[in-house]
């Protein structure tokens, strides 16, 4: 089964590409990485803090029995709404450098928007690292439960 969010990896490069369409209008899915109760769901995770300002931070936390199991952090550089979000990505507890992540949205019609997303890590190394693990189908499982939580006529 094909995923529907795409990572594009290009051989020795230092970075990926991700890229996903939704059957969302813009600022929804801006709204998804901004509302940190959206997060939260879409996620599966605790959200900590998410200081939508440019130099704000933000840290995400996931638990399991108890215990601690996932802590990313970072700093958002740039933050403007409804087309770009600009920030670090640090996973603790990691041996995996901090990363730079350029998030751009895009309104494809009324009803439908597109997220693109560059990730540059510090080697080719850490992202081969990264691609080893089930990144891919975790982040379009992840995209697939954001497009379901915001089409509920609640939101």
């Amino acid at each position: 089964m094909e995923l529907k969010t795409q990572v594009q990896a290009e051989e020795g490069k230092q970075e990926l590409f991700i890229t996903r369409e939704f059957n969302l209008p813009l600022a929804l899915l801006f709204k998804a990485y901004e509302d940190p109760d959206i997060v939260a769901q879409w996620m599966g995770t605790n959200v900590i803090k998410l200081e939508n300002t440019k130099h704000g931070s933000w840290q995400f936390e996931t638990s399991y029995d108890g215990n601690v199991v996932f802590s990313a952090s970072g700093v958002i550089l740039e933050f403007i709404p409804d087309q770009k979000i600009t920030r670090t990505f640090k996973m603790e507890n990691t041996d995996f450098p901090v990363q730079l992540e350029f998030l751009d949205f895009e309104a494809l019609s009324d009803d439908t928007s597109k997220l693109t997303m560059q990730i540059i890590f510090k080697t080719v190394a850490f992202r081969d690292q990264l691609l080893q693990m089930p990144f891919a189908q975790g982040l379009s499982m992840a995209h697939d439960r954001l497009q379901e939580i915001l089409k509920q006529p609640s939101l």
